[in-house]
């Protein structure tokens, strides 16, 4: 039950993202507007982003410690493997959902002719916002007290 709710959770907060950030393209186009859009193929791809956190702590458990195997590691240095694991998951999924919906004909998103795409499906200058958006998914997904 708990996977639903995180997956409703991250699916309406990428919508929202997402609508904010070309609110602000719009802006840089000189559309003044502040036109947003999403698509509704977005929310089961953002949706998805339940599944980091458990990823991250299986990634900590998995490397941990050799002598007690737990992971020991301080707080800023979690937040940066956490980030970077997030980041290139993120880059997978984007690839590999926009792929598939490409050849359906239906991918929301192209970014061809952009700076830094791949194959128009990727744009490796999200980067740092794919490290804050997996953080940000990580956060609203957290356990809480323990």
């Amino acid at each position: 039950m708990k996977i639903i709710q995180n997956f409703l959770k991250c699916g309406v907060t990428g919508w929202c993202l997402e609508v904010m950030f070309t609110s602000v393209e719009s802006i840089m186009a000189g559309d003044w507007r502040l036109m947003g859009k999403t698509s509704l193929l977005m929310f089961p791809i953002y949706g998805m982003g339940a599944l980091l956190e458990p990823i991250g702590k299986g990634v900590d458990k998995w490397i941990g410690d050799p002598q007690t195997g737990v992971a020991v590691l301080q707080e800023k240095d979690k937040i940066v493997r956490h980030g970077m694991l997030y980041m290139v998951l993120i880059f997978v999924v984007e690839y590999g959902s926009g792929l598939l919906l490409r050849n359906h004909g239906i991918c929301p998103w192209d970014y061809t002719g952009r700076h830094t795409n791949i194959n128009g499906l990727i744009r490796l200058d999200f980067a740092p916002l794919w490290f804050g958006t997996g953080l940000l998914f990580e956060q609203i997904t957290k356990k809480r007290g323990g």
